[in-house]
């Protein structure tokens, strides 16, 4: 009895040794969701709200302090380790399969939408035209080619490029001389009739407004344009050969070295996970109100995200690489849950690749690729929120949507996605493209603010997830090329872990050489990211040639370092 509760608690030591991160981190979601909901009842001022976030505001500043570097070192040192037909060949598989699970997840979102029907319930509250500037289709998309092409990189790194549109008064003089002088009198009576009170009406027209298109700039970081420049800077870097050798390896050393940052403050998460989401929650309006206006929207964009999310995503990875996805996934829930915190995909992409080296051992050279184009242009959950929230807003204004416009809207929001920079509640702002292209009006976008903020926390989820799985499919797919570049390990760790009592005995049989012995200079050269483990059949030279039948099989195991080189 004693010697079976030992190994449970033996087991129970070694699960939280390995996952102690991740069950600090769902403990912290769970402990910030009881904490804001308990505070709400204290009825905090806006001023103390502002100190009880500080913490989690740390957690996304750092976050995002270490998106430039990253971004730009992978995807710099990932393709010029590429030659010229694995990059090209990687770019257009990636490309396309991140634009159909994008116009996948929008389907999915279509089907939700019209299945449940959530505009039915909702009702249009009377509210103000906002002076808010109406922006174009033409001028979204065209924003969007603009920022691929920065004209400024260091500007690029805290702004973006934007058309804004200001508003002109356009008056007739001459016409509205002519009318002001027109007066008209009204006579009004009283209740009893005797009284008549005369009112004179003196009406001018309304002054025409046009809206003019300028250049101008928002806030943010400009990733589209950093992700294009670096994928050309690094395909160019590996086709220089030799003389971008010194460049290259500083793009490698600056992203382990980031890497080794994050698996430094990736514990400061769970603590700042708790005051994140606490404060957010402690910033929303009537949870009961918002229920009963946006309840069955929210459940549609939910059930879509899980269709999407759990089920399509998942079954694709099955059928392209004949592997349980739920293994992978189990990988990744570190990556999911500061997704679910932060709401940012770009913010989270330091955990998606720290997860993807060390849990699921997809190659570097992959994810170095994947992931950072999948932060910039993979957006399925945003795309299926969009499709979702433009049909919802025409079944709220009782406009019947023929099939040539559902069409439409599926092509505009995957196509408005793309442009959606991985940011907190981006979405919002890509949501006039879809609006403006079935003539719906774009001041409806304020029904659904209210939560928008708890919805973009889910399809960011979704936007990680599916970038953690292509990163494994394109790993998949592509591993045939690395093994024809002389790589003997796989991309995706398929072998059976060696247990280390089997070393042990390797080693007191003798049979563990060094890696400089059993190898020349230039191999150990060529494989000091890896762990190869081979097993050689050879002649034991004590023994007589007599006795050749009777020969052991020698065993060479060579390690050269345990920790994963990120």
């Amino acid at each position: 009895m004693a010697v079976a509760f030992d190994a449970i608690l033996a087991r129970i030591k070694d699960v939280c040794k390995r996952n102690g991160l991740l069950i600090l981190s769902v403990l912290s979601v769970t402990i910030g969701c009881l904490l804001g909901f308990f505070l709400r009842t204290r009825r905090l001022s806006q001023q103390e709200i502002s100190y009880f976030q500080f913490p989690g505001e740390l957690l996304m500043r750092m976050l995002k302090m270490l998106i430039l570097p990253l971004v730009v070192s992978s995807l710099m040192s990932g393709l010029a380790a590429l030659d010229a037909k694995t990059s090209s060949r990687l770019g257009i598989i990636t490309v396309t399969y991140y634009l159909w699970t994008t116009f996948v997840a929008v389907i999915v979102g279509i089907i939700m939408v019209s299945i449940i029907h959530p505009g039915g319930a909702a009702q249009k509250e009377s509210t103000e035209e906002g002076g808010k500037p109406i922006m174009s289709s033409a001028d979204a998309l065209l924003d969007l080619i603009r920022n691929m092409f920065p004209a400024n990189l260091v500007e690029a790194t805290f702004k973006q490029y934007r058309t804004k549109s200001i508003p002109i008064i356009k008056s007739n003089k001459a016409s509205s001389e002519s009318t002001t002088r027109r007066i008209i009198i009204y006579g009004v009576q009283d209740e009893n009739g005797s009284n008549v009170q005369n009112f004179a009406l003196d009406i001018t027209p309304p002054p025409e407004v046009i809206y003019k298109s300028e250049p101008g700039t928002s806030d943010g970081m400009n990733v589209l344009g950093i992700v294009i420049f670096s994928a050309t800077m690094g395909i160019m870097l590996g086709r220089m050969g030799n003389s971008g050798v010194p460049l290259v390896s500083f793009c490698q050393c600056l992203n382990e070295s980031v890497m080794k940052i994050v698996a430094v403050a990736v514990w400061y998460f769970p603590f700042g996970i708790v005051f994140l989401i606490a404060g957010k929650i402690l910033e929303m309006d009537d949870p009961s109100a918002i229920g009963k206006k946006l309840g069955f929207y929210a459940i549609t964009v939910v059930c879509g995200l899980v269709v999407h999310g759990l089920f399509i995503l998942p079954m694709m990875y099955f059928f392209i690489t004949k592997k349980n996805p739920i293994v992978f996934i189990r990988g990744i829930l570190q990556a999911l849950l500061i997704a679910l915190a932060t709401s940012s995909s770009s913010a989270t992409l330091p955990i998606t690749f720290k997860c993807l080296l060390e849990n699921n051992h997809v190659d570097r050279r992959v994810a170095r690729f994947v992931l950072p184009v999948g932060a910039t242009i993979n957006m399925d959950g945003t795309a299926l929120y969009e499709a979702v929230a433009a049909i919802f807003i025409a079944q709220v204004n009782n406009y019947e949507l023929d099939f040539g416009q559902i069409i439409t809207i599926s092509i505009t929001a995957t196509a408005a996605s793309i442009g959606a920079a991985g940011i907190p509640q981006a979405g919002l702002v890509t949501m006039v493209i879809v609006l403006t292209s079935v003539g719906l009006p774009t001041d409806d976008i304020t029904l659904i603010i209210a939560v928008d903020w708890a919805l973009d926390r889910f399809r960011t989820m979704i936007n990680v997830l599916g970038d953690a799985l292509a990163a494994g499919i394109m790993a998949h797919i592509c591993r045939k090329e690395f093994i024809k570049d002389g790589d003997e390990v796989p991309l995706i760790c398929e072998t059976k872990p060696i247990n280390i009592h089997q070393i042990v005995a390797y080693q007191r049989n003798g049979c563990v050489k060094t890696m400089n012995e059993s190898r020349g200079p230039e191999t150990v050269k060529g494989f000091q990211h890896h762990i190869p483990v081979q097993v050689e059949q050879e002649e034991s030279p004590v023994e007589n040639h007599t006795k050749k039948s009777n020969s052991k099989d020698h065993c060479t195991i060579e390690i050269n370092e345990l920790e994963t080189n990120v």
